[in-house]
């Protein structure tokens, strides 16, 4: 039987004249999520072990699949790119990116707007790899919260997202404003 995320007995709720301060409810649900996510990845990298897969290299691979927010899938992606929305600094995009050329995933093509450059794109390997790695996501997803009721998913899946909005993603180096985006608060400009 699961517990419900209200339940008193495993759950601190905030206070209620709004106060930020929770007892060790949020530290613990902190250290929650890091066992999860540890486990899962774990999970994860063993399941594409097989497939000479990284973590990393799936999440490039789905990145380069997917294309930015707000452009179309498939169209050739810069390194500098990539590595942004990886939140990784270019050398380390570059040693993910060699990997999947070798592997025969990506590859790299002129840039046709700037001959300097070099855009990545998925092979149809690429684009098969893609697939295994969803379906291996899924099933170890499924199989992690197997026991908790569909409804706790929705609840946990609701509090995670709004913690996450309520933090703006800026990159690691410094923050930069991005189209129709605000500074955050405690960034001088």
């Amino acid at each position: 039987m699961t517990s419900s995320p209200t339940d008193p007995a495993t759950f601190t709720a905030p206070p209620a004249d709004g106060a930020a301060e929770f007892t060790d409810g949020a530290a613990e649900l902190a250290d929650e999520l890091a066992r999860a996510m540890k486990r899962i990845r774990r999970r994860t990298m063993e399941r594409l072990e097989p497939y000479g897969l990284t973590p990393a290299q799936g999440r490039a691979l789905r990145v380069l699949a997917h294309g930015p927010e707000g452009e179309l899938p498939g169209r050739a992606m810069r390194l500098s790119e990539l590595a942004e929305h990886l939140h990784i600094a270019p050398r380390s995009a570059t040693t993910v990116v060699d990997a999947l050329e070798q592997g025969g995933l990506v590859e790299r093509t002129p840039d046709p707007a700037d001959r300097r450059a070099v855009g990545l794109v998925l092979t149809a390997a690429g684009r098969a790899a893609v697939d295994r790695l969803a379906q291996v996501r899924h099933e170890v997803a499924e199989e992690y919260f197997r026991t908790v009721a569909a409804a706790d998913v929705a609840v946990m899946l609701r509090v995670l997202r709004t913690a996450e909005a309520a933090h703006p993603s800026a990159p690691s180096r410094g923050w930069r404003a991005r189209p129709g985006t605000a500074a955050p608060p405690d960034v001088a400009r």
